[in-house]
């Protein structure tokens, strides 16, 4: 039996998103949902732009 995965946890430790692999930013190897996240927030947490996400 094979399992596919289609969506993970954002890479960003402290994000609570789900995110779509097809969708994910990736860099490094691993995926976020977005460029706030995969940047390393740059401009402090709680940017990713997804409501009830404090990362």
């Amino acid at each position: 039996m094979t399992t596919t995965v289609t969506q993970m946890k954002c890479a960003c430790e402290s994000c609570l998103c789900i995110v779509s692999l097809e969708e994910a930013i990736q860099k490094d190897g691993k995926y976020y949902c977005s460029e706030a996240c995969a940047d390393g927030h740059p401009n402090g947490h709680g940017d990713c732009g997804h409501a009830g996400c404090g990362c």
